[in-house]
């Protein structure tokens, strides 16, 4: 019978798991996770010094979320995603494959640059309405953002709280981290992108009706230099150890300067974009998680995680990932099994990464992203059902988790 500590910080665990399936309001997440933190420094597991810097490790990547988010979201307000969907739109010529085509892109590239919670949060009601607009199959078009929203978010460092976790053990730069990935992920779309052209090959193959031009919106300026620019500065401030979110910290004040003069949000929806009970949330995961790696779970990761970098080994680290994360959702993966593979190098680390990124996209509870997607639909009328997610997600994580592993091997 494992110990009454474990037992506890387990316990906590589920909690803190549960509050975060149903997203209730900021104030419970806050709560909830202030109590599991308390509990699990009950246990006597970890001292207080251990959990505050638990935290430390923690806030500079809670810091890029909250600012992220509220660039993603001026981004929102301006236009930005309704504009490249009327450009994709437009772009199909009634064409169902053209137009998933063009989602499919823009999903990759919105996850990279803004993170996979912009995709499935903010971009997925879009092309739902512009699927409805053009009585084009919403199908294929939704379940492109959510395979891109896990999947393409192996480029960039910021294109996934995993990749920020995991940075700190990495002896790369912003740059050298997107050259070792770019033909990872390279593959990965390729792969993605066949399986959901052959999954939804029924409903793609119909030209929609078209019956008027409509000149889509302007892609707004002053957002999209803004993002540019803070991409390049993530990039500058890399070599100099810089935190990437100084640079989105500037860029979320920019645009918020520029977007509350001009009516587009007040100050109280930046606040509530930030989302700041769900960043105490993750804080007060870091320490529940810091705690369950002193115990049973930390014990048993460290024994059966390899030791090596061949094609077998970095095959073995990905799918232990993967398991964890849909055990434990990614983020508490990254946390338990990141810094237990951290000294067998940069590779290793980098497999991990592929489990907890494209792994992650094996069932519902693998990523929160899968449950934000779930809602955003289930909040607009459209129910995507178990038996569907899982006719996709058993069909393509497999294939595109194999192919990156291999690919990885071979570029390394």
């Amino acid at each position: 019978m494992p110990p009454v500590s474990d037992v506890i910080v387990v316990a906590a665990l589920v909690g803190m798991l549960v509050v975060a399936f149903g997203h209730p309001r900021g104030r419970v997440e806050v709560a909830v996770g202030a109590v599991c933190a308390a509990a699990t420094l009950a246990t006597g597991l970890l001292t207080f010094d251990e959990a505050r810097g638990a935290i430390d490790h923690l806030a500079p990547v809670v810091a890029f979320l909250v600012t992220i988010l509220v660039v993603a979201d001026v981004c929102a307000r301006a236009g930005l995603f309704a504009a490249a969907a009327q450009h994709v739109s437009g772009w199909s010529r009634g064409s169902a494959v053209r137009l998933f085509t063009g989602v499919f892109l823009l999903a990759a590239v919105v996850t990279a640059t803004l993170s996979l919670d912009a995709t499935v949060v903010l971009l997925t009601p879009v092309v739902l309405a512009a699927a409805v607009v053009r009585s084009a199959p919403a199908g294929p078009g939704t379940y492109a953002c959510l395979r891109m929203a896990n999947s393409a978010s192996l480029l960039l460092p910021v294109s996934n709280l995993t990749n920020l976790l995991a940075l700190p053990h990495l002896h790369l730069t912003f740059l050298g981290f997107a050259g070792r990935m770019a033909p990872v992920l390279a593959v990965v779309l390729v792969v993605e992108y066949v399986g959901l052209r052959l999954l939804f090959r029924d409903r793609l193959a119909a030209t929609t009706p078209v019956a008027e031009v409509v000149r889509p919106a302007p892609v707004p300026a002053f957002p999209v230099t803004v993002v540019v620019l803070m991409l390049a500065g993530f990039a500058i401030v890399s070599p100099f150890g810089g935190d990437p979110w100084w640079v989105s910290l500037v860029a979320a004040v920019v645009l918020a300067v520029w977007a509350v003069p001009r009516g587009l949000a007040r100050p109280i929806h930046l606040v509530h974009a930030a989302h700041p009970g769900f960043a105490v949330w993750v804080l007060a995961l870091g320490v529940v998680v810091a705690g369950l790696a002193e115990g049973f779970l930390g014990d048993a990761v460290r024994d059966i995680a390899p030791t090596s970098t061949g094609l077998g080994a970095l095959l073995a680290i990905a799918v232990l990932a993967t398991v964890l994360a849909n055990l434990l959702t990614n983020l508490s993966a990254t946390l338990l099994l990141v810094p237990v593979v951290a000294p067998f190098g940069t590779t290793a680390v980098l497999a991990a990464l592929l489990g907890l990124n494209v792994g992650s996209g094996l069932t519902w509870t693998g990523s929160l992203a899968n449950l934000l997607w779930r809602r955003t639909l289930r909040r607009r009328g459209v129910r995507p059902t178990t038996s569907a997610f899982h006719r996709v997600s058993l069909t393509l994580t497999p294939v595109s988790l194999v192919a990156a592993v291999v690919v990885l091997w071979a570029v390394s």
